[in-house]
């Protein structure tokens, strides 16, 4: 047990895995723990951020005034693990200073982050004699790898790697999910619920040649965990974490080259007041058949609904679900954010304004 170091928990995976649905479960359970949270997370309206920000329904106002905005931190200029000299550590740095006031750290990394360079900074001067890695949890969407895929939508990681011109590296998908998965110190499959048993030990040959022994898998469905089996597992990962050699270190070792195209990425805001809930969810379904988006999140403020309404689109797969209720003093608004390649923000406004006005 590292007693005077604050555990911080390092949350790790594809776009789509799962990574921000298992955060949320971790703060609904959470009672009365005073967590700091970290997303580095693409998009002018980060909705994963806001997401994790919410109280569970049924807390009460000390709870809410503990998840303040002083919590949250958001790093969206660039992957962590590629700027953590000059996004990450300043952050560690203010978390540092308020260490008396925070019981756990939680860091929910980009979908094309290595972890190493991330824990390797708990070994620098000033974090680690006040920080400590409680654990690398490694997200694996399940179906994914059953299907060899490794991602839900290898096009939209692709995307999201060719937006980021901080990114130094640029291994296969096999390759960064077994560099995600060489730090582990849990691995959680995702979607347990879609996979039957051939698929299942499908997944867990690909882990089991990647992680010790030791290494525990969780399947969950939903996102669902309990807070027990994911914090207080006192790994310290930084201790360990320079005898670890993964593809990148390799690359670089072997005066490898990394070749980045940079190409242009599209992502916009669109704003609306109420709206019908129906429709709005058959149009977001036929614009993402029929144009490039990658991906769909937000809020709605459904007519006649006191709940405002999460709605995530990664490929076909539409999750949505009330998540709290409005407050007094909120404007009632639908805000989503499309995030795609060759997407025109004028057309898909166009086109939702028509289904909406209908």
């Amino acid at each position: 047990m590292q007693l005077n170091k604050i555990p911080t928990t390092v949350v790790t995976g594809f776009l789509g895995s799962g990574k921000t649905t298992l955060l949320s479960s971790v703060l609904k359970q959470a009672a009365g723990k005073r967590i700091a949270v970290i997303v580095n997370e693409f998009g002018e309206l980060d909705i994963d951020s806001d997401l994790l920000r919410n109280c569970p329904l049924d807390c009460d106002d000390d709870q809410e005034a503990r998840r303040s905005e002083e919590g949250f931190y958001e790093l969206a200029n660039g992957c962590i693990c590629c700027t953590v000299e000059e996004e990450f550590l300043p952050v560690m740095e203010q978390l540092v200073a308020r260490r008396d006031d925070i019981d756990h750290i939680l860091i929910e990394t980009s979908g094309l982050a290595l972890p190493k360079p991330l824990v390797q900074a708990f070994n620098w001067p000033g974090i680690k004699e006040h920080c400590t890695v409680d654990a690398v949890i490694t997200v694996v969407d399940g179906p994914a790898v059953a299907a060899g895929r490794f991602a839900h939508d290898e096009d939209k990681v692709q995307a999201q790697r060719l937006a980021d011109e901080s990114l130094d590296h640029d291994p296969s998908l096999r390759e960064l999910l077994e560099d995600q998965l060489s730090a582990a110190d849990l691995v959680v499959v995702s979607k347990n619920d879609l996979l039957d048993d051939g698929e299942r030990e499908r997944v867990k040959d690909v882990i089991k040649k990647e992680v010790p022994d030791q290494v525990k898998t969780a399947y969950i469905e939903n996102g669902e965990a309990s807070l027990e089996a994911l914090l207080g597992l006192d790994s310290a990962t930084e201790s360990r974490i320079e005898d670890i050699h993964n593809h990148h270190d390799h690359h670089h070792a072997h005066g490898h080259e990394h070749d980045h195209a940079h190409d242009h990425f599209d992502s916009f805001v669109l704003t609306f007041g109420e709206v019908d809930s129906e429709v709005l969810i058959e149009t977001i379904e036929d614009l993402v058949e029929s144009r490039n988006i990658f991906r769909v999140k937000g809020f709605a403020a459904v007519n006649a609904k006191p709940m405002r309404k999460v709605i995530q689109v990664v490929g076909k797969r539409v999750d949505k679900y009330f998540d709290r209720l409005w407050a007094p003093e909120e404007i009632r608004k639908t805000q989503l954010v499309f995030i795609g390649k060759g997407i025109d923000k004028d057309d898909i406004e166009f086109a939702l304004n028509n289904a909406l006005s209908a």
